[in-house]
């Protein structure tokens, strides 16, 4: 099972860009861009406080990769330079290539970079803005991550045994493994209005433990939760909804489990949404962002969809249904790939 974003293929950029970075991340980061009115609202900021001055932080983990791997391939089948008139590394497949193409085609000349960071790196892109804008280096920041399906992933994950053969199941007592998916996901961070739904506290840690086993005591991500409801001058009691890292692998969630029962207690609201989206890496931390400024608006909290028989070891217990709930603060967790943390609240005011 994979979680494929139709229409990729079929996406062009734009003209002027379309030979240097055409690749499958940079057609799913437009996919993006054009939707929901975004454009709208970049045209504004930039018109609103110059084009040097709206920063661009963005979150990947294989970028543009899947050319590479064409090429290679063709390498081997001793077809050496197929692609040598669209073939090109510094435009697709090195990490900052996603940057350069966003920059240009929202047309923003602000400070930037592009954080790596496994599947915490979109959820990382909201604290280096916040702390860029408290800096005074930008007035407002798009951030976003991209991460596209890739054989990379594929074969690796699998090959560490943590993809699952069947569809995934976040906190499952028979919870196999991750199901990779793709996605693209923007947001813009401004200066806070009482309308709108604001970002106002993060967590970053590092487990410092395994390169791809969380802390059995789960230290990181205790540390990433308090460090953000410190940040955000919250209690735990404050937080309503928390979106879990859920990946269904069965040391990630029983980790999680054991950090979220002793910063939150047992009784806490949580679910995964990775049984909708599959876990899309470097895109995780942005989609599910999105999907908790999505619940604080609608007063919706989603269940963790093909949760069925639940785990006794696990301490919480995620929703199997979901509910209509008034929010007022949300967190978001995203644990990457080696122990590097992020923590993400979302509410309506701060408290």
């Amino acid at each position: 099972y994979v979680g494929e974003v139709s229409g990729v293929e079929d996406c062009t950029l734009e003209q002027g860009l379309i030979y240097q970075y055409d690749c499958r991340n940079h057609r799913l980061a437009k996919m993006a861009l054009d939707t929901d009115g975004f454009r709208d609202q970049i045209a504004r900021a930039v018109s609103q406080y110059g084009k040097g001055r709206v920063g661009l932080f963005l979150g990947t983990s294989t970028s543009g990769i899947e050319e590479t791997e064409k090429e290679y391939a063709a390498q081997i089948d001793g077809k050496a330079g197929h692609q040598s008139t669209s073939y090109h590394l510094e435009w697709t497949h090195q990490i900052h290539a996603l940057l350069d193409y966003v920059r240009q085609s929202l047309g923003l000349h602000g400070v930037g970079n592009v954080i790596s960071t496994a599947c915490s790196s979109s959820a990382k892109v909201f604290a280096s803005a916040h702390r860029a804008i408290s800096a005074g280096l930008c007035d407002a920041a798009v951030v976003g991550g991209v991460d596209s399906l890739c054989q990379m992933t594929l074969y690796g994950f699998n090959s560490l045994q943590l993809v699952s053969c069947d569809i995934c199941r976040p906190f499952d007592v028979n919870r196999r493994g991750i199901n990779i998916g793709e996605a693209a996901g923007f947001a813009l961070l401004e200066k806070a209005t009482p309308e709108r739904v604001q970002f106002i506290g993060y967590g970053e840690s590092s487990d410092a433990y395994h390169m791809s086993t969380p802390h059995p005591e789960a230290r990181g991500a205790i540390s990433a939760m308090t460090y953000a409801l410190g940040r955000a001058g919250l209690e735990s009691s404050h937080i309503q909804y928390l979106n879990l890292h859920g990946t269904a692998t069965p040391s990630n969630d029983a980790a999680e489990a054991i950090g979220v029962s002793k910063v939150f207690g047992h009784r806490m609201i949580c679910s995964s949404t990775k049984g909708y989206t599959g876990h899309t890496l470097g895109a995780a931390g942005i989609t599910e962002a999105i999907l908790c400024v999505i619940s604080l608006e609608e007063g919706q909290v989603p269940a963790s969809l093909q949760l069925q028989t639940g785990d006794e070891e696990i301490l919480i217990q995620p929703l199997r249904h979901s509910i209509s709930l008034p929010l007022s603060n949300v967190m978001s967790n995203s644990f990457g790939f080696g122990g590097s943390n992020c923590s993400l609240i979302f509410g309506w005011s701060y408290q």
